[in-house]
């Protein structure tokens, strides 16, 4: 039993260099497709991200923005006003509380900073682990592999992960790829997803990864 899960764990990890190799030559650069200018906006955008596309993030941060970027001057709008902006990305009554709530946390316990730590990260209104991950990579630098529904879905799809749940994909990608690569990897599994890989009107013959290693079908 032990040898099979050995030989197992072997082709995972052969497979995940392949898979690998394949996303760093489609995907060399990674920008993050949020825009923010520091890392408070970004914390923002990714909270406005949850079910909602990073393109109609980018249409609603503007206008957010303009008004206030800084928990000081986010404190000074009331719920009603936020949730009248974000509208659009969904979610809106939530979200717009959790903006507004810890906005003012920051300001109360943090000084006014995003806080360079997972736990302090995960105690703030909204913020889940996975959120708390793309601000711990993308703006500390600090090695992370934020997963969500659709990296969750390539992960099974591609056999690296039984797509159990989310923190048991995250804890299968982690040990399949060098942790030097977990924050820019992530980004370009979600390009892949996003061009060669989506959820519906997928075509495994053509997918560069699929037609290697994926799977006929999705979660049932």
């Amino acid at each position: 039993m032990l040898m099979q899960k050995t030989m197992n764990l072997t082709t995972k990890q052969q497979k995940a260099k392949s898979i690998e190799k394949t996303l760093e030559l489609l995907y060399p650069e990674t920008p993050i497709p949020l825009d923010h200018t520091d890392t408070y906006t970004l914390l923002i955008a990714v909270l406005l991200s949850a079910q909602c596309t990073d393109a109609r993030v980018n249409t609603i941060t503007p206008i957010l923005f303009a008004k206030a970027s800084t928990p000081y001057d986010m404190v000074k709008l009331n719920v009603e006003e936020i949730k009248a902006i974000i509208r659009p990305c969904g979610l809106s009554p939530r979200k717009s509380k959790a903006i507004y709530d810890l906005s003012h946390i920051l300001i109360n316990k943090h000084n006014g900073e995003v806080p360079e730590s997972f736990e302090f990260l995960e105690e703030l209104p909204g913020v889940g682990h996975k959120t708390a991950s793309v601000v711990m990579a993308q703006a500390f630098g600090v090695a992370a592999f934020p997963v969500d529904t659709h990296i969750h879905r390539l992960a099974y799809r591609w056999k690296l992960s039984n797509g159990k749940n989310v923190e048991k994909t995250e804890k299968d990608l982690k040990r399949l790829f060098p942790k030097y690569l977990w924050n820019k990897l992530h980004l370009q599994i979600i390009f892949f997803g996003r061009e060669y890989c989506p959820a519906r009107g997928h075509k495994p013959e053509t997918c560069p990864i699929c037609k290697e290693y994926g799977r006929k079908t999705l979660f049932k």
